[in-house]
């Protein structure tokens, strides 16, 4: 906009220079969704670290699989995760543990903050350690989880008019209890009073199936299960473990997380199912796995200690490792580059459920099957990069992961940074800048090498102008813009050819 000129002298006119810098998103945020010992059901939760996953969720379970994907996740060298746990409420009886502190018109009435059979450890007392002067209705609250965390509210009132009223602070600043029921009306009669389970011992509920994944009623809608990720940001990769160390994922579920991973440009990461302990039999059942460029199946099941039974070898699934060697090699090379080779190592693998040869990868690898194996001076290591459209007969164009997940990296980065283009004067002024700001963005990942081509003109172009936009486009309201790339493909096979050099000699 012109300055207004009103005075003689110098004026200042600051005028934007038509650059808006695309950012590239995040690529290995994961998500894992499965059953825990505690923490919230049915709400997305963002952790950083294994212990962040053991402070809300409880850690290792023997009846979920859900702690170990999260712990080999983080092992391998995972950054970012996001927790959703299920849970199944028993057919009988309530699974919440409730307490109750005092009696008549004094009783307080706390209800652990999420089901499980961890509520029936929480105790409470109430103390009036209060300022000289408090009304009646003030006192102390405090709250143990015994050998992990302990919660004290002070100077809190069952008074409604308080600005510290007891169910309001607690809602606010409680991780182990809610408030249930009418507030007291009247002080304790003595302090301090404990509290105790009173109505329900909490119970860990029953086993999970795909009714409290994907399938239930208004799953979507309510964003329950699977779909509470729609509160989330962003998510890259999914992970749903086997319900236990021998339960699979009903067929269901994983068709469900495949459709809603594609929604979010998110990659699903699947394990093999437990009946596949041969290759014959993997080779004969794979073709049950669903097909499809946004999900990748990798085989066999790993075996480690188990802290739960005395470090003793135990078989798990391998996903929320691959996952982690995913996100590190992300970190270190960038999403273009296989999450696999020499350098996708799994750390902390004592053997594999079946030892595979290469004649054996070599029967599975072509049917879209990644393979682990053991690789001299090395140690385990993922040796296979397709997608489940990766079969040799379907002929994709995104057989191979790293390219599908490029792909899906440049379609997650392009639509968050050409947001502000919208409502824009839809002319050739604007088509300039969004080629200017999409090609600055493009080139600088050629610079970084995640294009093939030794020119820019070979690794990508960005076309917006009267050719792709044309007038009754225009008309409708609407800009095209296409943007297209040379993916890097893995050296899948790498062929050395050794010649017998014969009756042959140098020359001085």
């Amino acid at each position: 906009m012109a300055v207004q000129l009103s005075y003689p002298g110098v004026y200042i006119d600051e005028r934007s220079s038509g650059v808006r810098t695309i950012t590239g998103v995040a690529t290995s945020i994961t998500a894992f969704v499965g059953r825990a010992l505690r923490g919230p059901v049915n709400k997305a939760q963002t952790i950083t670290s294994y212990a962040d996953f053991e402070r809300i969720y409880g850690g290792l379970w023997l009846d979920s699989m859900l702690g170990y994907a999260v712990r080999d996740f983080y092992q391998q060298g995972g950054t970012i995760a996001v927790i959703v746990r299920v849970h199944k409420a028993p057919a009988a009886g309530d699974d919440v543990a409730t307490f109750s502190v005092g009696s008549g018109n004094a009783e307080l009435k706390l209800r652990a903050a999420s089901p499980g059979a961890w509520g029936s450890h929480l105790t409470a007392t109430v103390d009036d350690d209060v300022p000289a002067g408090s009304p009646a209705s003030v006192f102390n609250l405090t709250v143990v989880d015994p050998g992990r965390k302990t919660e004290i509210f002070r100077n809190v009132s069952f008074d409604l008019a308080s600005p510290r009223r007891v169910d309001i602070v607690v809602a606010n600043e409680s991780t182990l209890v809610t408030v249930d029921g009418p507030l007291p009306t009247a002080a304790q009669a003595s302090f301090p009073a404990s509290g105790s389970v009173t109505n329900s011992t909490g119970k860990d509920g029953d086993p999970v199936d795909a009714s409290v994944y994907t399938t239930g009623t208004d799953f979507r809608l309510n964003k329950r299960g699977l779909y509470a990720l729609e509160d989330v940001d962003l998510v890259n990769l999914i992970v749903i473990p086997p319900y236990t160390t021998t339960g699979e994922v009903e067929a269901a579920a994983l068709t469900d997380t495949i459709a809603y991973a594609h929604d979010r440009r998110a990659v699903v990461i699947l394990d093999p199912p437990a009946s596949f302990t041969t290759v014959e039999a993997t080779t004969t059942a794979v073709g049950a796995i669903t097909t499809s460029r946004d999900a990748a199946v990798y085989y066999p099941r790993i075996r480690k200690p188990d802290p739960l039974r005395d470090g003793q070898l135990a078989t798990f699934p391998p996903a929320g490792a691959v996952a982690g060697v995913i996100a590190r090699t992300d970190a270190t090379r960038g999403v273009w580059k296989a999450p696999a080779g020499l350098d996708a190592r799994i750390d902390g693998v004592s053997e594999l459920s079946v030892p595979l040869t290469d004649r054996e990868i070599g029967r599975l690898n072509p049917l879209g099957v990644n393979c682990l194996r053991a690789a001299p001076g090395a140690g385990h290591v993922v040796w296979g990069a397709r997608t489940r459209d990766g079969n040799d007969r379907n002929a994709s164009e995104w057989k191979y992961l790293p390219v599908r997940r490029t792909a899906l990296f440049l379609e997650e980065s392009l639509y968050r940074g050409t947001q502000w283009v919208v409502f824009e004067p839809n002319d050739a002024p604007l088509w300039a800048q969004i080629r200017l700001n999409v090609g600055a963005f493009m080139n600088n990942l050629f610079r970084q090498g995640a294009f093939a081509g030794t020119t820019p003109k070979e690794a990508y172009f960005v076309k917006c102008d009267a050719e792709t936009t044309t007038q009754d486009d225009v008309n409708l309201g609407i800009v095209n813009i296409i943007v297209g790339f040379a993916p890097l493909k893995p050296a899948e096979f790498v062929v050395v050819a050794i010649q017998q050099l014969a009756g042959q000699t140098g020359s001085a």
